[in-house]
């Protein structure tokens, strides 16, 4: 084999090796482009499903987001709603209290016309008195001068003897005219005495109700905070209707910092009350339920408690066998206050100094201390039955089978019946004693001191006095007079004077002592 063979065969090798190369590379491209095609179609098929998916997870969200904007409007709705409601309530309450303001403002004025029409009514009646006690003055100034005259012109008479003449002459007179007035005076003061006193008392009253009821009729239960308030009120007010419902006591809920006021003329009822609130705050659980459970403990409690109060009063006085119920009824009295005197405390106070005072007569202390214990009995129902207190009591012991001398004692210690017996006076003057005492009954310091000051400018009010002191809280009233301008017989009358204008003009509990004090000094002095 030449070099010639080898070259031939080493070029068909190459060719060789080129034509299969070329025929790898066109199978490849061959390949390739089947491929090529299978995955472009795969990722047609691919983005269609992708397409598809995209487009259901769009409108699945879409369909989404509208159902949470509807949900969230419809709450948003519902909120408006309900607030829309709860200020339309407030605006209708706070409504209602402007119109019941206005209502009471207009009676208010009303009241304060009628007052200054019979103010000046009495003023003409005063003016017109005046005049008739002038011209009567002067009628009687002349037949005195007359009979003067006429004494001077009887014969046979001395000075002395004319002079003692006409004092008895006038002495006669006087007596008979006063004695005519005093009768005239009582039959005017019988007929008209109840409807005067009526008409005084209910003055008395409107012009003072605001403090006294205030004070009486009111109690304030302190909170720990002002959210509690709205807790008490409860949603839409259904905590405080319920509380007022099982009560029967008004709950006011105003700007007052941490604080309730309860109203009501009941007093068991108002302590019922503000025990079952403190309750409830402290418990913390306040709903209708829970508030109709706590009352009814708390009534069972007051109610325990008030048979305790009842029987500790008889026990402590000493007097026995008195009704269970009548018991009841005393132990009420814990929670009545008379002039902010506790009426249980006065009613013991009461029994003590009627058996003391009948001890002294030789009595029968029992009875006594008895019929001082059941006088005021009435007062703890007098605001559920009508007519005065000591009548109200009087029925009540007689209904629980007390003895006649109880409930005559019971019926007279005012004097709505005519006292029979000296047991009756003596309950009154033990219920006088009670309530007259010094701090027995509490006054507001700007009454007493007003008080005080009438007293003394009504003594300076009278010719011939030159100072006055009221002593004793008020209890003594000593009036110094002028000794060369007042004598002994015209302090007396003065004495007298005072007293009847002191009656007239204030109102006090028991009795006030009025001494005049008329003194003559002789003043020398020696020399050198």
């Amino acid at each position: 084999m030449n070099e010639f063979d080898i070259i031939i065969g080493i070029v068909g090798l190459v060719t060789i090796g080129i034509v299969g190369l070329v025929a790898g590379l066109f199978l490849m491209y061959f390949l390739k482009d089947r491929l090529t095609s299978n995955k472009l179609k795969n990722a047609e098929v691919d983005a269609v499903r992708l397409v598809k998916d995209a487009e259901l997870r769009a409108e699945t969200l879409l369909k989404e987001a509208e159902l949470e904007a509807k949900g969230r409007l419809l709450k948003m709705k519902n909120d408006f709603d309900a607030e829309t409601r709860e200020t339309k309530a407030e605006l209708k309450k706070q409504e209602r209290r402007i119109i019941k303001k206005a209502e009471l403002f207009e009676k208010k004025q009303e009241q304060f016309e009628k007052r200054e029409r019979d103010i000046l009514r009495s003023e003409k009646n005063l003016d017109r008195r005046d005049k008739e006690l002038t011209l009567a003055k002067k009628k009687s100034a002349a037949q005195i001068e007359e009979q003067k005259k006429q004494l001077e012109k009887i014969s046979g008479l001395t000075s002395e003897k004319a002079k003692d003449l006409l004092i008895r002459a006038m002495e006669n007179e006087a007596r008979y005219e006063g004695a005519r007035l005093i009768k005239r005076i009582e039959s005017e003061a019988k007929e008209t005495a109840d409807k005067n006193a009526k008409k005084i008392i209910a003055t008395a009253i409107q012009r003072y109700s605001g403090d006294f009821v205030a004070e009486r009729t009111v109690s304030v239960v302190p909170l720990p905070s002002d959210e509690m308030k709205g807790r008490i009120i409860g949603r839409e007010g259904r905590n405080i209707r319920a509380l007022e419902a099982a009560t029967g006591i008004d709950l006011i809920i105003d700007d007052t910092p941490e604080a309730v006021i309860l109203s009501g003329f009941n007093p068991v009822r108002r302590e019922v009350a503000r025990l079952s609130l403190l309750k409830l705050i402290a418990d913390g659980r306040i709903h209708p339920a829970r508030i109709e459970d706590i009352v009814k403990t708390v009534t069972d409690e007051v109610d325990l408690a008030i048979k305790e109060a009842g029987e500790q009063a008889t026990f402590d006085v000493g007097v026995h066998g008195i009704n269970p119920e009548l018991i009841k009824v005393i132990g009420r009295l814990k929670f009545r206050t008379s002039y902010a005197q506790n009426v249980l405390q006065h009613s013991v106070e009461v029994g003590f100094l009627s058996g003391i005072m009948a001890s002294e007569l030789g009595l029968n202390t029992k009875l006594a201390k008895r019929m001082g214990l059941l006088h005021d009995i009435g007062k703890a129902i007098d605001h559920e039955v009508e007519g005065p207190h000591a009548v109200i009591g009087s029925n009540l012991a007689k209904k629980h089978g007390e003895s006649a001398g109880v409930v005559q004692a019971i019926a007279a210690h005012h004097e709505d019946v005519p006292p029979n017996s000296v047991y009756d006076f003596l309950v009154q003057a033990a219920d006088g004693l009670s309530g007259a005492r010094p701090g027995a009954r509490k006054e507001l310091l700007e009454n007493y001191v007003k008080r005080l000051e009438d007293l003394e400018k009504i003594a300076k009010s009278f010719k011939g006095v030159s100072n006055s002191y009221a002593i004793q809280a008020g209890r003594e009233l000593r009036v110094i007079v002028e000794g060369e301008n007042i004598a002994d017989e015209e302090a007396v009358l003065l004495s007298r004077d005072i007293v009847k204008k002191i009656e007239e003009t204030l109102t006090f509990p028991g009795q006030i002592k009025v001494v005049v004090i008329r003194e003559t000094r002789a003043v020398e002095y020696a020399n050198k």
